[in-house]
């Protein structure tokens, strides 16, 4: 299988820290994120991670070469973009890098998990869907995306940052995708999986729930959070 990792970002929220380092590549107990991203997609038998680039590549590009030269079992490429696309729209870009698979993975970057992905790959092939969506129980509903879930795992209603959630089900930013995923990525300059992709998809999408260790680092205080509780 395959996978988008998405590591574009500009990690505003980071800085000072990501005024000389792009997001994916902060040190999570000595490590670059990346690194640990690379573990999992190895331990669950990912065999090709396509990673764009925007801010800062330089130092993506060289975690890439170097990760290549070692010949691991993952082959990395990388797509740079001059200006961003979003999520969505780094997936309608590069179309071509899956066009030979029926599944494949869809990574927010900045989250440090150990996910099962190989549990999560099992469970979207025992469902007619179109995508299936990583969910995690979160604390604060008002600032994730917010599923809502009837007994079998459908996705009956999704929301971005809610002002009255209606569940505390919220996207995990994996996602696992087949091909007709491509019929609802609306031809965009800009195109963001939570607003643009996921509201036309409401019956069409199952979730997951993660109970493994997840986090976005995004935030100065979760980052310091990752230092502390990442049992590596």
């Amino acid at each position: 299988m395959k996978a988008f990792l998405l590591a574009a970002g500009l990690g505003t929220r980071l800085r000072p820290l990501t005024n000389t380092i792009p997001k994916c590549m902060v040190p999570i107990q000595g490590r670059p994120l990346l690194a640990w991203w690379m573990d999992l997609f190895e331990q669950h038998h990912i065999r090709e991670v396509l990673i764009n680039t925007h801010y800062l590549p330089d130092p993506v590009r060289n975690f890439i070469h170097n990760y290549n030269a070692q010949h691991h079992a993952v082959t990395l490429v990388e797509s740079y973009e001059k200006e961003l696309l979003g999520s969505g729209g780094t997936v309608l870009a590069n179309k071509s890098f899956v066009k030979d698979e029926k599944d494949f993975l869809i990574c927010y970057a900045d989250n440090l998990t150990d996910t099962n992905l190989t549990e999560m790959i099992e469970f979207h092939r025992q469902h007619t869907c179109v995508i299936t969506m990583g969910l995690f129980r979160t604390n604060n509903p008002k600032g994730c995306g917010i599923a809502s879930c009837d007994a079998e795992g459908n996705i009956l209603e999704f929301e971005e940052k809610p002002v009255q959630p209606k569940s505390n089900l919220a996207n995990a930013g994996i996602y696992i995708a087949n091909q007709c995923i491509y019929k609802y990525l609306p031809q965009r300059e800009f195109l963001d999986f939570g607003k643009d992709v996921i509201p036309m998809l409401i019956g069409k999408m199952v979730g997951y729930p993660i109970r493994q260790f997840l986090l976005d680092i995004g935030t100065k205080s979760n980052y310091e959070k990752a230092q502390e509780e990442w049992h590596k």
